[in-house]
């Protein structure tokens, strides 16, 4: 009886570790490529792998950091099924005569976020404060023609800006010791930073100025090839990524930590405080007025581009082109 037993013990042990292979066998492999260090951008994707909503999609998720030429032409190439880029980003890679196979399937964020901050006092409310000031520029056409064209809106003169290379990377710092007058920030991250470290300054968006610039930044993208062939697979990914998202929506404090966690390039060890309000500030920000996680506007999408085209910063009309919400619905 005993042996009979143990036999029957060792038979079911072998089964549940055969069987718990078995499943993880089963599990579909996912690259996603960030466009960056992990920030709260992020945390969706994160939050997801952590709860184990990838796995309990099939999916076994790998999270990684962006090739050296970019985590768009990665995703191009087929090296990761999916990756975070932004609209205006992806637009060089549309604007071809053969057009590179990536298309947005996700916002992470509903709305443009990102604006221009300078030193508090200094004038640079509107973007005719930037009239003889100095801006640290990437020397970007389409970032510099929407510096031109915010300050037309205004009546003032580009040409007295004075250029010079956007090497920054703590903006307050640079600030304070007067590297730059003003810098292109992306408020989630850098004016939350601004915020924490007690940085007095100013801030104007895009958005507020013309809702064609209301562009999507970050938003995730997807090889078409993938996309073409494995579709429910795509489905799958993206319904627990929204998951994910949603549970940074309600539980920002704990996904704050799943990110930390989470982080393998140790950029987030000492920024613990930065990374709770910033995630504070996206929780509302990831959904802001939609109806559901992740929903493109085609109206908004296409406005963008329709200005990018109209203003001659692509040789091709992209409106309706680049972005899907097909893989959001089930």
């Amino acid at each position: 009886m005993k042996k009979n037993i143990v036999l029957i013990f060792t038979l079911l042990l072998v089964l549940s570790v055969f069987c718990s292979v078995s499943a993880e066998d089963t599990l579909i492999p996912i690259t996603f490529s960030l466009d960056w260090t992990p920030n709260t951008n992020h945390t969706g994707v994160y939050a997801a792998k952590e709860l184990g909503y990838y796995e309990e999609a099939g999916l076994d998720v790998q999270i990684v950091q962006p090739a050296e030429n970019g985590a768009l032409l990665m995703c191009a190439a087929g090296q990761a099924q999916f990756a975070v880029d932004a609209q205006d980003t992806m637009a060089p890679s549309l604007d071809l005569d053969e057009p590179l196979g990536v298309t947005a399937v996700a916002a992470i964020l509903q709305h443009n976020t990102s604006g221009i901050i300078s030193r508090k006092g200094d004038g640079i409310t509107s973007a005719k404060g930037l009239e003889g000031k100095v801006y640290a520029t990437w020397d970007i056409p389409t970032e510099l023609e929407m510096i031109r064209y915010c300050m037309e809106q205004e009546g003032a003169d580009f040409s007295t800006v004075k250029l010079i290379p956007n090497n920054i990377t703590d903006e307050p710092a640079a600030l304070t010791a007067h590297q730059a007058d003003a810098v292109w920030i992306f408020y989630g991250w850098s004016g939350i930073n601004a915020e924490v470290s007690g940085f007095d300054f100013d801030y104007w968006d895009f958005r507020s100025l013309s809702e064609d610039l209301d562009y999507y930044t970050p938003v995730i993208i997807a090889n078409n090839d993938f996309l073409e062939n494995h579709a429910d697979t795509a489905k799958a990914f993206l319904s627990a990524t929204a998951k994910g998202y949603e549970y940074c929506i309600e539980h920002p404090e704990e996904a704050a930590e799943m990110l930390i966690a989470g982080d393998t390039t140790g950029s987030l060890d000492d920024a613990r405080e930065l990374v709770y309000a910033s995630q504070a500030y996206l929780a509302d920000q990831y959904k802001a007025d939609a109806e559901s996680w992740g929903v493109f506007d085609e109206s908004r999408w296409n406005a963008f581009y329709g200005w990018l085209y109209n203003n001659e910063l692509t040789a091709h009309d992209l409106t309706g082109l680049g972005f899907t919400n097909e893989y959001l619905i089930d």
